[in-house]
């Protein structure tokens, strides 16, 4: 990605911290066996897996995660450290644990929020940064048993979070893709995955042109949210959702001009709230 985006090589490089310590906490976390009945009953009742069964994430042992997300926002913007300090004296008393930063009803991380007084962007980037290995983990095998499933809401069917990118497909299609947990599922191609609204009317496309052929700018005029697109039809050696979603700051830079905010911030988002 970063041969592919050379002139933005230096603003990217945070991330790749952020990867490497994914990495390291991956290689030690134990999947969980997921029965193709369990998760079709959850389904059927419209929730997603985490609602039913909750991850077994201790302070413990996302602690340091938590604490290498903050520090690396405090260098971001150094205006943010009362509001990060809060978090952490919240987090040692603990007012806010593991579980509050999973999403709820596709609220990321209220009580998080309500105890720093950070952005709710900010702390949706924080909670992602620090759970992501370990939802990633705990539901690798629930994956296979959505395919015989029908789910037709804009959140995870895996962790409950909003989108964060979109994938167009063989035949048109779109796929949904999550940065929490790195899910995906197909979605309706004329509805809002943010708020439902149907039809050609509500909908904002930015077609990127010349050497960002491909990528576009998915908006909605209801609820003014927005996900990047890829058409990998166009784009056959694209790379996973997550890093083109990173490595494409300057889109997220035209949709903020146009009025528009993306529900799950990446960290060069930030610099905007």
């Amino acid at each position: 990605m970063l041969e592919r985006r050379r002139p933005l090589a230096a603003s990217l490089a945070p991330y790749g911290d952020v990867l490497a310590r994914w990495a390291e906490a991956a290689d030690s976390l134990a999947e969980r066996r997921w029965s193709a009945a369990e998760c079709a009953a959850s389904w059927r009742r419209g929730a997603p897996l985490t609602d039913a069964f909750p991850p077994p994430l201790d302070a413990a042992d996302v602690e340091d995660a938590l604490g290498a997300a903050m520090e690396q926002l405090a260098r971001l913007d150094a205006a943010r450290a009362p509001a990060l300090q809060r978090l952490a004296d919240a987090w040692d008393a603990g007012a806010v644990d593991a579980a509050a930063l999973l999403p709820r009803a596709a609220v990321i991380g209220a009580p998080a929020t309500d105890a720093s007084g950070l952005a709710p962007e900010v702390v949706s980037w924080l909670a992602c940064a620090t759970l992501r290995p370990y939802l990633d983990a705990w539901l690798t095998g629930a994956r296979a048993h959505l395919e015989a499933q029908e789910w037709t809401r804009g959140v995870c069917p895996f962790c409950g979070a909003p989108p964060g990118f979109i994938d167009v497909i063989e035949g048109g299609h779109r796929r949904l893709a999550c940065h929490f947990c790195g899910g995906a599922w197909t979605f309706a191609r004329l509805r809002c995955p943010l708020c439902d609204a149907e039809g050609t009317g509500p909908l904002y496309r930015l077609k990127a042109e010349g050497a960002d052929e491909g990528y576009v700018v998915s908006g909605c005029r209801s609820c003014r949210g927005y996900l990047k697109e890829l058409d990998r039809r166009e784009r056959w050696n694209g790379g996973p959702p997550l890093l083109e979603d990173w490595a494409t700051p300057h889109l997220d830079v035209v949709a903020r001009r146009e009025g528009y905010r993306k529900p799950v911030s990446a960290l060069l988002d930030l610099l905007a709230f």
